[in-house]
């Protein structure tokens, strides 16, 4: 983002410990006011302790934390009036309709009950919900769940909303849903900070983005960057490599992968270099592919099961 562009969150050596745990560990980063941001990580990385401490809920053990140019420590009350969190677990009350369920939440900040009416029928439309209004929160889809969840992040009008997992548990067509009213979000300025396992939606939505693991950044980039940067411009898999693949995979010093039944190279070498592994060493099956922010995500932070 362009250095003139008033920044929203600045994250300076950002260091959370539980005991003799380091969850997030000298963890800086900066969001700009209109940015969509993403943080991502594999389980236990830190990322959801880092983006607890913005809206206070984590203290700090060590490092600052300013929003909206304001210390959290201190200024928390104020930040938390400006924004907007969308939590991963489905905190919507199950007692009240739709309709009820952002009333209320409008009552917590204060709002007048007639902007607070006006702003739910707002959102309702904006979120195709208003045919739902009087249902229970139990009646719901997961996606219209999600929807109603984004809707009561946005009834107090914030300047920067979080979104830990807007989309998971969703199947595609609820998925893709949501990602067209983030988009519209987007479009309208709205600085949107998003923590996600899905590398398509990272890919898709965020215009600039940091990888965590153990409580470390590990790269910052927009995706488009990253990927030409740590996948190269397509990637090649070849299944059951021959010992002629590898030799050649290391004297030609190929960005590559070893997974012993299957070799991963990344290509920044254009179509030459996939030619000649069409005509040498693609007897195997072998798969000619655009490099992903996944491929990005695995080669950074690994292959073996976070649990």
């Amino acid at each position: 983002m362009p250095s003139t562009t008033p920044t929203v969150i600045e994250a300076s050596n950002l260091r959370k410990q539980f005991g003799s745990f380091t969850a997030v560990d000298d963890l800086s980063f900066s969001v700009a006011k209109g940015e969509f941001f993403g943080v991502l990580g594999p389980n236990g990385a830190g990322k959801t302790t880092a983006i607890r401490m913005i809206y206070g809920f984590s203290p700090l053990t060590s490092g600052t934390m300013r929003v909206f140019d304001q210390d959290i420590g201190v200024g928390w009350r104020d930040i938390r009036s400006r924004l907007g969190v969308c939590q991963q677990e489905n905190t919507l009350d199950p007692d009240l309709t739709v309709e009820q369920n952002l009333l209320v939440f409008a009552g917590y900040f204060n709002i007048p009950r007639v902007v607070a009416v006006r702003k739910t029928s707002e959102l309702l439309e904006f979120f195709a919900l208003e045919h739902k209004k009087s249902a229970r929160v139990l009646e719901l889809s997961g996606g219209m769940a999600r929807r109603l969840m984004l809707a009561r992040a946005l009834i107090n009008n914030p300047e920067l909303v979080i979104l830990d997992e807007p989309t998971t548990g969703l199947d595609p067509q609820s998925r893709h849903q949501v990602w067209t009213k983030l988009k519209e979000l987007r479009g309208r300025g709205l600085t949107m900070l998003l923590t996600t396992h899905y590398m398509e939606e990272a890919a898709r939505l965020c215009d600039r983005l940091i990888i965590v693991d153990h409580g470390k950044l590990l790269v910052e980039g927009a995706p488009v960057k990253l990927i030409r940067e740590y996948a190269g411009d397509s990637v090649i898999e070849v299944e059951s490599p021959s010992q002629e693949l590898r030799e050649f995979v290391r004297a030609h010093e190929l960005a590559h992968e070893d997974l012993e039944s299957r070799i991963i190279i990344y290509n920044d070498r254009g179509h030459e270099l996939e030619q000649t592994l069409r005509g040498t060493f693609c007897t195997q099956t072998c798969t000619f592919r655009l490099a992903t922010l996944e491929d990005v995500f695995l080669r950074l932070t690994g292959r073996g099961l976070r649990e």
